[in-house]
């Protein structure tokens, strides 16, 4: 199966190209507005593996929540090429894609993923033993109450962590740790082999905070 995996959701922009085992990827963080740059990325993984779009089994992305910006562009890329070629399309929540790689890398059952959300928020999920949960928006004092075998994760931490501290129980953090097309990979062919069908509907985002959404649409 040869897999293209998106993810332009945070500050750090990614692509992967998955096939016949190999992973060919490009990573972009550190540079402004760096969504814009996805459909290059693109391209130079298309030319390192030989491969090009219309050979494309499926489309893995990131569909939010995080930057409205990286969101829209991920899903409007996403939508362009898997119609242009009819290909079908899974899509993960960042928070998801976030605490699955950090549970590979850091070999941890339990992540309390926060990505500052801006607007003293954060998009808050716990991630244990393979599955997410919990996720919304909230202030980073309203958080769920976790416990110290957590492990936290994300740009939140690094915002509020006193708040998400004292609010979590959560004792160790690891900031150095953003979410990578890569792993998008690695979900999709699990999702699959757990059951779960590629779509060939329209790619949908997830937002959470559905007031700036929809203002931000008008």
């Amino acid at each position: 199966m040869n897999i293209l995996a998106i993810d332009t959701c945070t500050e750090v922009a990614s692509v992967t190209l998955y096939s016949a085992g190999v992973k060919t990827s490009r990573v972009l963080s550190s540079v402004e507005k760096s969504s814009g740059h996805i459909l290059r990325l693109c391209d130079e993984v298309f030319q390192e593996s030989g491969r090009q779009l219309n050979e494309i089994d499926l489309i893995a992305y990131s569909k939010g929540p995080g930057a409205f910006t990286g969101v829209r562009m991920c899903v409007g890329v996403v939508q362009g090429l898997s119609f242009s070629c009819n290909i079908p399309t899974i899509g993960f929540s960042t928070l998801e894609l976030l605490g699955f790689r950090a549970s590979k890398i850091l070999k941890e059952e339990k992540i309390a993923i926060a990505l500052d959300a801006r607007m003293g928020e954060v998009y808050w999920a716990a991630y244990a033993h393979g599955a997410i949960s919990k996720m919304k928006i909230c202030g980073p004092e309203d958080v769920d109450c976790l416990g110290d075998d957590f492990v936290g994760v994300g740009t939140g931490w690094g915002v509020y962590y006193d708040k998400l501290h004292t609010a979590s129980n959560v004792k160790l953090t690891d900031l150095t740790i953003f979410p990578e097309a890569s792993e998008l990979v690695d979900l999709s062919i699990h999702a699959i082999e757990s059951g779960q069908k590629p779509a060939f509907e329209l790619p949908q985002p997830i937002y959470l905070r559905n007031n700036v959404a929809q203002k931000s649409l008008k």
